[in-house]
């Protein structure tokens, strides 16, 4: 057991670190070491204070170390005892696929975030760890978890009360393993399809976007912050769906009146809604960085539209800043940057920011702006007060109930392209054979961030397959036949349905010049139309794609997004328990040369406009 003499000595020696940079070494700071808190009456402990009273007590018993130490966030796997108690880092986020080393169930997440915890209030000043999640459609890195359509597919439902009670069963999955923050909703407007984030989009409509990001804030968040919520996150600081060509991490090239007439308008609607965390973008405005533009990030967010949460850098977004990485730290930090996401630079940021204020190139007021705002999140959290999971959630997580709900999502998602000679609905009793390399997998069915960053293909999580809903559905009489290419059409069939479209991805692995279909998912349409029987093309995709190699040979076809685990939801509209009421956020492209194409454009002829969908009689 080491002594509490020598645990200062190793707390002096683990903070006082040499940051390495390609020119030079930095100075050493000194830490000067100071007893735990034993003081009981301290107003920051007191939960009758105000919050305001509560954080400037905190930082004025704050020394420089603690309080540069509360601006990194860290992730899982580097989270060692050090890092959380003794330098008593601000934030752990799991990034995505990042799972406990004790199994990726519940139970293993919730004791992971109370270990964490614990250590965190055993440092000095007992301040607790506010803890990250990308929870961007359901709890999605979590084994079974209830996963939602992906935001471009609730855009379609033109719900927002509906998408306000998704969030509230997000939030409350998020918080039964102990989690506080997710990085969502993404408020980005999509225009241009080519972007591999396309899905993380309500729609292509500032005025749709703005409706549907409030009402997921206030289902993560309620209408203010308290111990009942879970902090939201709005991103990506601004105009990240912009980009010339799609560009994931690309260059938004727009004057400043577009950009506040496309791009600023759901930030606003965000604040006004209570967010408390925005995420800065990778992406560039006019060949300027996000991460370091203090005119929109500070003139901009927090001055002229009174942001007063904290804003957090995206996953090692700094990195890409020019200069070396003293003045990556500084100019990101000046520029607004509260929090920096720097994984695995614990003791390297602090060591760097500190002598960046010792050196006054970085203000302390700058510094003290930065921690109160992410302190005062913290107590509005009441993390001081209840600070650990609670276990009453935990079994809720994937309950009938909350698949209910996402299975209305999906239903109410699915927007009609076509319906030729009335195909659908299909009828209960009929055979039909099913074919598409999509039908009977769960994991393409969810789409990117499930499970893993990139998403994964099979049973990766617990849910209905297509192919299972409509067994599910159908008649036992109609005899349901299978086969992912189309062929061996069941003999009497009398209605053929192809599930075909994406493979997963995400972010820039999703990035993509040419949207048409792939040979294989063509070749499964033509087959089942050369049996002579009307076919029906569910088509499962983060965007639209272009559909005029397929578009002959469907009688029906139905954008069904990226429904998540509920594909019942998809049989509910094919069978005709649920008429189709999804109308499109996005506008539909006849080819490749119409893209980009937004509502309001001077030369607009879709194939399917913005706000189009088809219903049964």
């Amino acid at each position: 057991m080491i002594s509490k003499k020598n645990l200062y000595l190793f707390l002096a020696l683990s903070v006082g670190l040499t940051c390495c940079t390609k020119e030079k070494k930095s100075a050493v700071v000194p830490f000067t070491p100071v007893p735990p808190i034993v003081e009981t009456s301290a107003i920051f402990k007191n939960p009758a204070a105000t919050i305001d009273e509560r954080v400037k007590d905190l930082l004025k018993r704050m020394i420089l170390a603690e309080k540069v130490a509360q601006m990194i966030q860290i992730e899982r796997s580097v989270a060692t005892e050090n890092a959380v108690k003794t330098l008593n880092a601000g934030s752990i986020l799991s990034a995505g696929g990042s799972q406990p080393n004790a199994g990726n169930s519940a139970l293993a997440w919730a004791n992971q975030y109370d270990m964490f915890q614990d250590l965190a209030l055993k440092s000095r000043l007992g301040i607790p760890l506010i803890y990250g999640v990308d929870a961007v459609h359901g709890h999605n890195n979590l084994q079974g978890a209830v996963i939602f359509p992906h935001n471009i597919g609730l855009g379609c439902t033109r719900n927002a009360a509906l998408v306000e009670n998704a969030f509230k069963v997000v939030a409350e999955e998020v918080a039964g393993t102990g989690i506080d923050w997710t990085f969502a909703p993404c408020i980005a407007v999509a225009r241009d399809e080519r972007w591999g984030r396309t899905y993380e989009s309500f729609g292509e409509s500032p005025a749709l976007v703005s409706e549907m990001g409030v009402s997921a804030i206030k289902g993560l968040q309620g209408t203010a912050l308290t111990p009942a919520s879970i902090l939201a996150c709005a991103k990506h600081f601004v105009a990240d769906g912009a980009t010339t060509g799609g560009k994931d991490q690309g260059n938004a090239q727009l004057d400043e009146t577009a950009l506040r007439a496309i791009h600023l308008p759901a930030y606003k609607a965000a604040i006004d809604a209570g967010v408390g965390s925005i995420m800065v973008s990778y992406s560039s405005w006019n060949s300027s960085k996000m991460h370091s533009h203090k005119y929109l990030v500070t003139d901009v967010l927090k001055t002229e539209l009174g942001f007063k949460g904290f804003v957090i850098s995206d996953y090692q977004g700094i990195d890409q800043l020019p200069g070396d990485y003293a003045t990556q730290v500084q100019n990101s930090v000046n520029a607004g940057v509260d929090m920096v996401m720097l994984p695995f630079e614990t003791e390297k940021f602090m060591s760097t920011l500190q002598e960046l204020v010792t050196s006054g190139r970085v203000s302390q007021e700058r510094i003290d702006d930065a921690v109160s705002r992410i302190l005062r999140v913290k107590f509005q959290l009441g993390l001081f007060e209840t600070s650990f999971t609670d276990r009453m959630k935990t079994s809720t997580i994937g309950s009938a109930n909350h698949r209910t709900l996402a299975r209305e999502c999906v239903r109410q998602s699915v927007v009609l392209l076509k319906n030729d000679n009335h195909v659908l609905p299909l009828n209960k009793t009929d055979k039909i054979h099913v074919g598409g390399k999509i039908a009977d997998d769960l994991g393409k069915q969810c789409g990117g961030w499930t499970i893993n960053w990139q998403g994964g293909n099979g049973k990766i999580t617990d849910g209905t397959t297509i192919l299972e809903a409509i067994k599910n559905t159908a008649s036992s009489s109609a005899n349901i036949s299978f086969t992912i290419d189309g062929s061996n059409i069941n003999g009497g069939a009398k209605v053929g349905l192809v599930v075909i479209g994406e493979d997963p991805y995400a972010e820039g692995q999703g990035d993509k010049q040419d949207l048409s279909l792939s040979a294989a998912d063509i070749s499964a349409v033509k087959k089942i139309k050369e049996a002579g029987i009307p076919v029906v093309v569910v088509l499962i995709s983060g965007r639209p794609l272009i559909l005029d190699s397929i578009l002959g040979d469907a009688d029906a076809i139905i954008a069904a997004w990226l429904p998540g685990t509920e594909g019942q939801g998809i049989a509910d509209v094919l069978f005709g328990n649920y008429k189709p009421t999804g109308k499109l956020s996005f506008s539909w492209p006849a080819s490749m040369s119409q893209i980009p194409i937004n509502q309001g454009d001077a030369s607009y002829n879709p194939l399917y406009p913005y706000g189009f969908g088809l219903t049964y009689p």
